[in-house]
């Protein structure tokens, strides 16, 4: 029986998020791992996780990413011992930074070749770090560079922050404009006055700004 247990296959838990990589991903690790589809919503996810206490969680980050970082927390509460891998397009060092401080191990494109991805699964596996090389030097350098003591920028209004929150979280400016009730033309006004302001070109910019100053 102790045997058998050890030959057992370490378990992976592919997010739902990623579920169209799902059989390719069972292609690329199934012969080492097994490979365990999550099922919809983050309360199954983390029912699952907490359940099995799989050695490691590949999770992607939507356009909605600071929801997507919040829920690394998450899993690090629902398992401790399980290592946390984001497969991602967004190419950006500071959110990579953000994701390894809130629990991440590893951190991979959508676009990395099948063999990187086995690079950084087996780094994690093994509780190393691992950053495509893509994005290394720079997203050390975000996690070397102190983040905010505030929780605020203070160049913004709490009602310039409130908007920023709303819009870093996903919601269109109508749901934003719902949330905080104010018109959706007075949100448009708010976020490109922030943006002129802040010399932001693009809502992308506007989330990173959003999850390096800790507004979410």
């Amino acid at each position: 029986m102790e045997r058998l247990a050890t030959m057992a296959k370490p378990r992976i838990v592919v997010g739902d998020e990623l579920r169209i990589f799902t059989d390719g991903l069972v292609r690329v690790l199934g012969g080492e791992y097994e490979v365990i589809g999550a099922p919809d919503g983050v309360q199954p996810l983390m029912a699952l996780v907490s359940r099995i206490r799989p050695e490691l969680v590949i999770k992607g980050l939507s356009a909605n990413t600071p929801h997507g970082l919040g829920i690394l927390r998450e899993l690090r509460l629902a398992s401790r011992e399980t290592r946390i891998l984001i497969v991602t397009q967004w190419e950006d060092p500071s959110i990579a930074a953000e994701a390894f401080r809130c629990g991440a191990s590893a951190y991979v494109l959508q676009r990395c070749a099948p063999s990187e991805l086995l690079d950084a699964v087996r780094a994690a596996l093994a509780h190393k770090w691992y950053v495509t090389p893509r994005l290394a030097s720079d997203a050390i350098q975000s996690l070397l560079t102190p983040t905010p003591a505030g929780n605020h920028p203070p160049t913004l209004t709490p009602r310039q922050r409130a908007v920023v929150k709303q819009l870093a979280d996903g919601k269109s400016m109508k749901e934003v404009a719902d949330a905080l009730e104010m018109t959706a033309r007075t949100v448009a006004f708010h976020k490109y006055r922030i943006m002129r302001r802040l010399n932001i070109r693009s809502t992308a910019e506007l989330v990173r700004f959003a999850v390096k100053t800790g507004i979410v």
